[in-house]
């Protein structure tokens, strides 16, 4: 398990009283001709519910809880995808989020292509995108696919080129959602590897959402748990993991 990091550090992430509401339309079940003229009733979904969180430079974090509990929406906000409905966020440093990782590419675009253009989108000079090219290439190890447009490729290499170009521009904020589970087992001992590389590095805060109690407590060393949008324990990992066990009986 890594080492607890220093109090001494400085905050790099803070979520004050942060709440995240999805509204949603609905159609009532009155009915009418066609059912054209039917209201739409609006119906609302609290994923957060006060959440404060400090989280200080170097801590490596595993966002535990069951389905629908808000993990993911708190990397979301963190990572600037999305955007709280009440609250304040503050984020000191670059993140890097492997979240989705087959969207943003454009499907026309050869893999080298998209390399230039997520990087880009990242805040890359074109010098340093170059200068991580081939790490990409060889990580994402697609083959001549490389060169070929992306809607020529299967879900399995988009994410793999995904995964091989995010984990290749080093961050402040390392942020990973299940991402650990892209390709096949030789490509999957290859992501574990790199992301264990990354996280070992003092200077780098790690948020990792996993339902692996092992991957928690390899990467970890706290742990926050969550139930129904709400924080209800944030302490060591092992005593997270205990209580996070006590919930699913």
């Amino acid at each position: 398990m890594p080492k607890q990091q220093s109090n001494k550090r400085p905050e790099i992430i803070r979520l004050e009283n942060v709440d995240k509401i999805y509204r949603f339309n609905k159609r009532n079940n009155r009915k009418n001709i066609l059912k054209l003229f039917s209201k739409k009733e609006k119906s609302d979904k609290k994923a957060l519910d006060n959440i404060n969180i400090s989280i200080k430079k170097g801590e490596k974090i595993a966002l535990l809880g069951k389905n629908g509990c808000g993990k993911s929406t708190i990397l979301k906000i963190i990572s600037n995808v999305s955007f709280p409905t009440k609250g304040e966020v503050t984020v000191n440093g670059n993140v890097n989020a492997l979240l989705e990782l087959n969207s943003g590419f454009e499907p026309e675009f050869t893999g080298r292509e998209n390399i230039y253009l997520k990087g880009t989108i990242m805040g890359l000079s074109r010098k340093e995108i170059k200068s991580i090219e081939q790490e990409i290439i060889d990580f994402a190890d697609i083959g001549e696919y490389i060169d070929y447009p992306m809607r020529t490729y299967s879900s399995g290499m988009r994410a793999r080129l995904g995964f091989s170009l995010a984990i290749n521009i080093e961050p402040d904020i390392l942020i990973v959602d299940e991402a650990l589970s892209v390709g096949d087992n030789e490509f999957k001992k290859k992501c574990l590897d790199k992301v264990n590389e990354i996280t070992s590095k003092e200077n780098v805060t790690f948020l990792f959402v996993t339902h692996s109690f092992e991957m928690a407590k390899q990467f970890c060393d706290r742990g926050i748990l969550l139930e129904q949008g709400k924080i209800i324990y944030d302490g060591p990992i092992e005593k997270t993991l205990e209580k996070y066990n006590n919930m699913l009986r």
